[in-house]
Parts: structure tokens; C-alpha cells; sequence
């Protein structure tokens, strides 16, 4: 296991994390100390290694601490439903904020988009399996094959797409394993259990596995256009609307690019 695979595997397994105040979010989380002045932010998990450095670099240069709850984007907008303590919201798929904008749980004014993802063929550097194409996994040597589950993670719904656009869903799904989020999926084939995952480009750069594209075109429902939002009632309304400029500026900009994230200018439209 390499050593970004394992950072996830362990964030996950303990639930936190000393850079910026990671946590899990198997669960919604108590309220934070009404002392506290930390900006607590739930992002999407494809988010892990860019906002690691986005976050240590926000606080150094505002002075603002950051606490994040990293998880399933579904899962967290139904914390968000039920009252979790969270400031502000960076969600893998628009349609999320824009359902949370419906019920009046975010600020319209500072519902933004950030980024566009994309999605990977994913295998061990040691794997003997090198897929090129999704029409690659009906082999019957993709055994087992995980995406996240396409029920709440947006990365798993736009693997889904892609597996029923390439005629290849009714193949390959008896063989599927499904991770609760897109850090999950990747750790599942990082630790062997099996052949080859769909996970997010932005984790897939950030280690030594072999992967490959997949095309856009192949999940057009579902591509992956990433909105933020402030949470309604959120007392650091302030703090946050900086947190999405500073991850809209320069330097954020700079950090998302590095992790193969599409930036909002360059938003392809399959």
C-alpha cells in the first residue's frame, strides 16, 4: 500500500486526522463547543488530498482553523437535513446544493461552483490487470470491481452511467463491491480485495496505481460539477464565504488543477 492509500485507509478506520482537522463522517457529529472558532466544512471525499493542502494553506495565511468532515456527498446533505453542526458544504454533484437551496438549508448568494471531477480505471501498481477501457471489465478476469455506491456518492452514480452506457452494467454487476464514498472505493483496491475500482481522478494522481480516463461522454447525467455552498444559520458565515474564494482564487485554483480537478472555466459539457 502506498503512502496516500494508506493516509485514506487510516483516516477512515480512526476517523481523523492531524492535517487540518480531518474527520469521518460515519456518523453526524455532536455540536461543536459554542467556544469554538473553528469553520467546520463537510466536503466530498474525492476533496481528501486537495483540500489537506488547501486547508493548511487557508489557515496560515487567515489565521482561521478548518475542521473537515469528509464523507459521501449524499450522506452528508442528509446530515445537513437533520441539523448536523456544519458551515459550509463542498458536495461532488450540484444537484445536491441545489436540492439543499430548495428546502432553504444554504445561503443562494454563495452557492458556487468549484470544480468538475472526472472518473478512473483503477489498479495496484503489482496488478497484472492494466483495463484501458471500461468495456474492458466485462473480461471475466475483473472478478470484482468496486465503485462507490451509486445510492448517495456521486462518483459511484457517474461509474454506474458510464458501466450502462458501455452496454457493460448487467455483466459486470454481480461482481460489484460497493464503497460507502469515493475514499473507500479506492481503499478497497489498494488493499487487494478487488481487481480494479472506478474512483476519482483527483485520487488516483495522488498515488503509484495505474489508471486511465474514462471519457466524459460516458456519463453526461451525471458530470460530475462540483458546488459549495454556506449552511443556513452557519455563525461563521463570514469565515466561510472566505474559504470559497480562497479555494476559487489563485492559489486554490493551483492545488485543484494539481489534483486533475476541472477548473470552473473549463467545465466540459458532454
Amino acid at each position: 500500500m502506498n503512502v496516500c492509500s494508506r493516509w485514506i485507509y487510516a483516516m477512515l478506520l480512526i476517523g481523523l486526522s492531524t492535517a487540518c482537522g480531518m474527520q469521518s463522517t460515519a456518523e453526524v457529529l455532536p455540536p461543536t463547543s459554542s467556544e469554538s472558532t473553528a469553520l467546520t466544512i463537510a466536503a466530498a471525499a474525492d476533496l481528501t488530498p486537495a483540500f489537506i493542502e488547501i486547508g493548511r494553506l487557508f489557515e496560515e495565511q487567515t489565521g482561521i482553523k478548518v475542521d473537515f468532515n469528509m464523507g459521501s456527498t449524499g450522506q452528508l446533505a442528509q446530515q445537513i437535513e437533520r441539523g448536523a453542526p456544519f458551515d459550509l458544504f463542498y458536495a461532488a454533484n450540484q444537484s445536491f446544493i441545489e436540492d439543499l437551496d430548495a428546502q432553504g438549508l444554504v445561503i443562494p448568494d454563495t452557492m458556487e461552483v468549484y470544480a468538475q471531477g472526472r472518473i478512473t480505471l483503477w489498479t495496484r501498481a503489482d496488478s497484472p490487470l492494466r483495463p484501458q477501457q471500461i468495456e474492458d471489465l466485462a473480461q471475466p478476469q475483473y472478478a470484482r470491481i468496486a465503485i462507490a455506491n451509486p445510492e448517495h456518492a456521486p462518483y459511484g452514480q457517474a461509474a454506474k452511467e458510464a458501466l450502462e452506457k458501455a452496454g457493460i452494467w448487467e455483466t459486470v454487476e454481480p461482481r460489484l463491491v460497493f464503497g460507502e464514498n469515493i475514499a473507500q472505493t479506492l481503499t478497497i483496491a489498494d488493499t487487494g480485495n478487488v481487481d480494479v475500482a472506478i474512483v476519482a481522478l483527483s485520487l488516483s494522481v495522488q498515488g503509484t496505481g495505474n489508471w486511465a480516463l474514462i471519457p466524459a461522454e460516458l456519463h453526461p447525467e451525471n458530470p460530475l460539477i462540483q458546488m459549495a455552498a454556506a449552511i443556513t444559520g452557519t455563525r461563521r458565515e463570514a469565515e466561510a464565504r472566505a474559504f470559497i474564494d480562497f479555494v476559487n482564487g489563485t492559489t486554490g485554483h493551483e492545488i485543484m488543477k494539481k489534483y486533475g480537478f476541472i477548473l470552473p472555466g473549463e467545465i466540459i459539457t458532454p
